[in-house]
């Protein structure tokens, strides 16, 4: 698991399995004895299908921040807004986790979701991965990944469905 210390990864790309590969990871480094903490972004509360990490409290913690049972995409103009402040309450959440190194692994599944929705900019997912120490892994999913995100992540994986 060593080789794996600290780095900062990206599962991109416009198939399904970003979230299953990052909670893969997470299930994979509490075999090592490791703590994770994913935080959901753009999936609203009741549309997950990770609940079953709840049995793994709390090796593994997970968190969503949005109020709304129904996909981001789904809702008024209004309730973006709305939701858009929660979502920012996890952003905030994930940099305090960082600084006080919390765990030994932190997922925020669909930020980059949230960047492409405008909600978060490339600037503050840049400065998270800087805010992490050596010690802390990072992955990071959603459809598409900046240049500059990509420059920043030590490894980017696409997953795209061949047939």
């Amino acid at each position: 698991m060593d080789e794996e210390k600290g780095l900062t990864q990206i599962y991109c790309g416009p198939g399904k399995g970003k979230t299953s590969v990052a909670i893969g990871q997470a299930i994979r480094a509490v075999g090592y004895g490791k703590r994770a903490i994913v935080i959901q972004f753009l999936k609203g509360r009741a549309t997950s299908r990770l609940d079953y990490l709840n049995a793994m409290e709390p090796e593994v913690r997970l968190f969503r921040f949005e109020k709304k049972d129904k996909f981001y995409e789904d809702l008024t103009d209004e309730e973006k807004k709305e939701e858009n402040l929660n979502i920012r309450n996890g952003l905030n959440f994930a940099r305090k986790v960082l600084l006080t190194e919390e765990c030994d692994m932190l997922i925020l599944d669909e930020i980059l979701g949230a960047l492409e929705f405008g909600i978060v900019s490339e600037e503050e997912i840049e400065s998270l991965i800087q805010a992490k120490d050596y010690e802390t892994e990072l992955i990071m999913t959603g459809n598409v990944v900046t240049e500059a995100l990509k420059n920043a992540a030590d490894r980017v994986v696409s997953l795209e469905v061949i047939k």
